[in-house]
Formats: C-alpha cells, sequence, structure tokens
C-alpha cells in the first residue's frame, strides 16, 4: 500500500501478497534501511491486519541493498531536537510495536543478510526464524552515543548465558553471523548465495507449519562455530569483568586482565568503553541488569521512559552530541556532559527511569482479546500533539 504519489520503487516499506504468505521487504537501501516513523507505522499497519487474516499463515521479513536495517533515523532524531516531543510518536508507535512483534500469533522469518543493528534488530531476534548470513553483521551501539539499549534488548540482552548482555550492550560490540547462531540471538545460518532459493522454497510451501517451515530452513543451514578468536571463546573473563557493580569497576576489571597473556582484544573494548557516554553507558548498565527480572512489557515500558528522558534532556544532551559526532559531523569527538563517570549523579539516573502517570505509559494491553489496542491515537500523547501544532 504505497502513499498517494509514491511509487513502489520509492516506498519505504513494501508488501507482498502471495497465496496465503506475505513478504515485507524494508526498502531505502541507499539509507541502510533506516527505522522512520513511516516505516514503523507501515509494518504495525501490516502485520495487525495479516494476524487477523486467517487466510495468512507465514510472514517474511527482508531488507533490500545490503543491509537488513541499520535501526533508528538518528538524522530524524536529531532534528527533533529543535521542538519537544516531536518524535515522541515514532517513538510510541516504535515500543508498542516491538511488543507486537515478540507476541506474534503467525509464523515469522527474517531473512537477514547484511547490517542489522539497534532497532533494526529488534525486527530480527524475536522472530519465530531467523536466518543469518556471512554478510550479517549485529551491534546494539546505543550507548557510545548517548542512548540505552532499546526496543526491547534490555530484555532480550539480560537473558543471554553469563553476563555477554552487559558486554554487548555496553561495548556495542559487533557479532558476525556465526556467532549470533551460536550465542542465541538467531536461529539458523545460511550461506548468502543460497538465500534466493531458499526464500522461493519458503513461498512454495505455502504453509504456516512451524516444523516443515523448520525443515526447510534446516535443508539450507549449516552447523556453524565462532571464530577462535569470537569473543564468545572469552566468556570467562567476560563473565568476570562485566559481572562487576558498576562501569567504573567494570573498566577497572578489564584493566587488570589486558595485562595477562593471551587478552589483547581488551585493548580496544577498553578503548571503545572510555570514549562513550558515560551517562550512556550509566543508563545502559542499569537498564540490561533490571530487565533480568523483569517481564518483556515491563522493559518496553521502561526503555519508553528512558527514550522520551533522554531525548527530552532531562538529564543530558550526550545523545545529540553522539549523534552529531558518530553519524552527522562524523568527527568522532563528541563532548560529553558530564565528561566522566564518577561526575554522572545517581539522583540524575533515578530521575530517567521514574515511572510516569499510567496514562502517560506505554499501553501494552493485557488481555488477548484487545491485543492490537493501545495504539497511540487513544493515548492523550495524540491529543498534546494535536494542540501543540494547532497553538
Amino acid at each position: 500500500m504505497a502513499k498517494e504519489g509514491v511509487t513502489q520503487e520509492e516506498e519505504v516499506v513494501l508488501a507482498e501478497e502471495v497465496d496465503n504468505i506475505r513478504v515485507i521487504t524494508l526498502n531505502q537501501p541507499r539509507k541502510l534501511n533506516v527505522i522512520s516513523s513511516r516505516v514503523v507505522y507501515l509494518l504495525a499497519e501490516y502485520l495487525e491486519r495479516w494476524e487477523k487474516d486467517e487466510n495468512v499463515q507465514l510472514v517474511i521479513i527482508k531488507g533490500a541493498g545490503r543491509a537488513f536495517s541499520a535501526g533508528g533515523d538518528l538524522k530524524m532524531f536529531y532534528d527533533g531536537k529543535k521542538s519537544k516531543d516531536s518524535c515522541l510518536e515514532v517513538v510510541y508507535r516504535m515500543y508498542w510495536l516491538c511488543y507486537h512483534i515478540h507476541t506474534y500469533k503467525k509464523v515469522q522469518v527474517a531473512l537477514v543478510n547484511g547490517i542489522s543493528m539497534g532497532g533494526g534488530a529488534s525486527l530480527v531476534v524475536p522472530m519465530k526464524f531467523s536466518v543469518v548470513t556471512e554478510k550479517t553483521v549485529f551491534a546494539t551501539p546505543e550507548a557510545s552515543i548517548g542512548f540505552h539499549t532499546d526496543c526491547g534488548f534490555s530484555y532480550m540482552l539480560s537473558h543471554l548465558p553469563g553476563r555477554l548482555g552487559e558486554y554487548l550492550a555496553l561495548t556495542g560490540a559487533r557479532l558476525n553471523g556465526k556467532e549470533l547462531v551460536v550465542a542465541g540471538l538467531v536461529t539458523h545460518f545460511v550461506p548468502s548465495e543460497k538465500l534466493p532459493e531458499l526464500e522461493k522454497h519458503l513461498m512454495s510451501l505455502k504453509s504456516g507449519d512451524e516444523n516443515a517451515i523448520r525443515s526447510a530452513i534446516q535443508e539450507f543451514a549449516i552447523e556453524v562455530q565462532p571464530d577462535e578468536e569470537s569473543v564468545l571463546n572469552k566468556k570467562a573473563v567476560i563473565d568476570e569483568c562485566f559481572s562487576k557493580d558498576n562501569v567504573e569497576d567494570i573498566i577497572k576489571s578489564l584493566e587488570c586482565e589486558a595485562s595477562k597473556e593471551g587478552n589483547g582484544w581488551i585493548g580496544p573494548v577498553l578503548k571503545g568503553l572510555k570514549r562513550s557516554s558515560p551517562t550512556g553507558l550509566r543508563m545502559t548498565l542499569r537498564s540490561v541488569r533490571e530487565g533480568r527480572n523483569q517481564k518483556l512489557s515491563e522493559c518496553l515500558r521502561k526503555e519508553f521512559r528512558l527514550t522520551i528522558n533522554t531525548l527530552r534532556m532531562v538529564i543530558s544532551e550526550d545523545v545529540y552530541e553522539g549523534i552529531r559526532a558518530v553519524s552527522l559531523d562524523k568527527d568522532n569527538s563528541p563532548k560529553w556532559d558530564p565528561v566522566t563517570l564518577d561526575k554522572v549523579e545517581d539522583d540524575k539516573i533515578d530521575l530517567v527511569f521514574q515511572p510516569f502517570p499510567d496514562d502517560l505509559e506505554l499501553q501494552i494491553p493485557e488481555k488477548e482479546e484487545c491485543r492490537w489496542s493501545g495504539k497511540f491515537e487513544s493515548t492523550p500523547y495524540s491529543a498534546m500533539q494535536v494542540t501543540n501544532k494547532t497553538s
């Protein structure tokens, strides 16, 4: 369903209907399929319609070009600094969408042949089946730019074995396709040259039977192990260092381990942590650790608060400075405020985690019969935006 006056080639999300199968293609290859407000709107619209359609059996999602999705549209967020809550609607819709992706009633398959980062990866990891290749690159780099691990990843990363979740969240370390399978973040590895054939095979099944789909994917999948130098083979050090109580102690522990033989890989990790936003690191560590004891819905509500408070600059402007330095000016020289971890006050961090009034929280439906309720249009935020536009 394209916008009026927009050709299919220009539409940011393409939807294909073939018998009882639906295919979503993220269609901004020159922008690495970033997630804009229209992408979020269309994904939610299609997924709701298809879940309610008894004829739909299977939903496949893929990206055009060399990326699956590089995540949120950072320029959109940066430009939003000029007007309070200009990005509130897309943020609300994205977290609401994340819940429905996690709990979707039809079988979903993600075909991931390229970059899958941040919010883009939130369209991959929750799927019943997620297929990666040797070209897949995953990361959650939000903390480094003054943000926090979002779109459900405070839940997903916190449930990884040991302290791998804290490591990935704080460092923004990249994982390749093989590592993603071994870590349990995706289900299958298929060589990229076989991916088109796999998609055709899935389409030919005309079935949403999980066992049939699993068997079809396994025909193309290969068993994988991480490379010798993979961070997944550093579990003992990661568990030791990233179990410390706070970011400062994590860094001290890493510095101690770095001097030991065979730990040369720690140097770049330390360099990255020390260049990252102190506020982003503090928010992220707390959020992921809270996620271990929270339900998905609780994590998404928490992340919604963190995102809105961060964009509102409640305690810091770091997220805008991070986007400027890394994505816009690309000077890679952000000026953080506060500049060091010891200057980030505990009560300031507490502030961004504080619950909103009930009607301003992310409205996640509790009852199955109402599972598509809680849309942005039904919240006070919608009326607030209308008022702001007309005042």
